[in-house]
Order: C-alpha cells, then sequence, then structure tokens
C-alpha cells in the first residue's frame, strides 16, 4: 500500500487516499446490493457520503477536548457533490452524540481550495467545546440536515487523534 501512495500523483495525505479506497469499496458493495433488489421493484437510492477533512492538511486531526478553541472541517467537492452550491445545516462532533442529534453547529462558513485541486470546498469552524468528544473517540462525523426537523442528509467521517482528556 505504501508504494501506491508514494507513486500516487494526487495531492492528498495518506489517510485520505485510504478514506476514498474504502468509499470505493462501500459503492460498488452498495451498488451491487441496489442492483440485486431491482427485480421488479424500484431502486432505492444511496446517496454517497461526504468527504470531509478534519483539521485539513493535518495527517492526525488532533482534537483536545478540553480546549476552548476552534476546529476546522472542510466539506470537499467531489464529481457527485458540491457543497458550495448551497447553505445547508451541519452538526459536527464525536459520531455518538452527533447520531443523538446532538453535536456543534459551525460558527463561521467559507468557500475556499482547501486541497489545491481547483475546486471549491466549504470550510467550517466548529467550537471544540460543543462537540461532544470525551477522549475516547477515533474519528469525527459531519452531517447536514435536509429539513428544519433536523432529517439527516448526507454525512461524512475522518480519523481524529484525540490529544487530551475532558475534565470530570
Amino acid at each position: 500500500m505504501n508504494d501506491s501512495r508514494q507513486t500516487s500523483t494526487e495531492r492528498t495525505a495518506p489517510s485520505t487516499a485510504r478514506r476514498r479506497v474504502l468509499r470505493a469499496g462501500a459503492a460498488l458493495t452498495t451498488t451491487g446490493l441496489g442492483i440485486a433488489t431491482l427485480g421488479g421493484q424500484a431502486a432505492a437510492h444511496f446517496p454517497s457520503e461526504l468527504e470531509i477533512e478534519i483539521r485539513p492538511g493535518s495527517e492526525t486531526a488532533p482534537i483536545n477536548p478540553d480546549s476552548c478553541g476552534m476546529i476546522p472541517v472542510a466539506v470537499l467537492q467531489t464529481d457527485e457533490f458540491d457543497p458550495t452550491s448551497e447553505a445547508v445545516r451541519y452538526r459536527f462532533g464525536a459520531p455518538d452524540v452527533v447520531d443523538d442529534g446532538g453535536g456543534a453547529r459551525p460558527v463561521h462558513d467559507a468557500v475556499a481550495d482547501v486541497t489545491g485541486d481547483d475546486r471549491d470546498d466549504r470550510l467550517l469552524l466548529f467550537r471544540t467545546d460543543e462537540t461532544g468528544f470525551d477522549g475516547d473517540e477515533s474519528t469525527g462525523r459531519l452531517e447536514w440536515e435536509r429539513s428544519d426537523e433536523g432529517d439527516h442528509g448526507y454525512a461524512g467521517t475522518a480519523p481524529v487523534t484525540i490529544v487530551g482528556r475532558r475534565n470530570g
């Protein structure tokens, strides 16, 4: 696997390349399941996951749950999804917290080419103390909501490294 990373012309971190391979495998599996269910029925639409980077440019995406700072999260533009096309409601944080409807809302939202691929991405800033990280997580989760009722739309996860532990 290291050899393929060294010969890759993409300007991505190894963790991003690994996520892309995993997502491609999941997409193939999902496609196979969708085709298998076509026998006389309408196929369900399986949306892609958001491709995100937590602390863009960082190999380890360090998060200190005790910090009063901000966590930048980039929603990357792909062939299937343009995060800059419309404003949507996002929540970010520990996966179990976000799954339960919690997590931080962005305090800042900007459009920028985060990855250097000449495509605009959406860069969001979240307050660390609102994300629900408690020190046991290895991933962070970002969701956008399709409706004001909080119905889940697309979501994405990316690895994080917890560098501190929440007190008490």
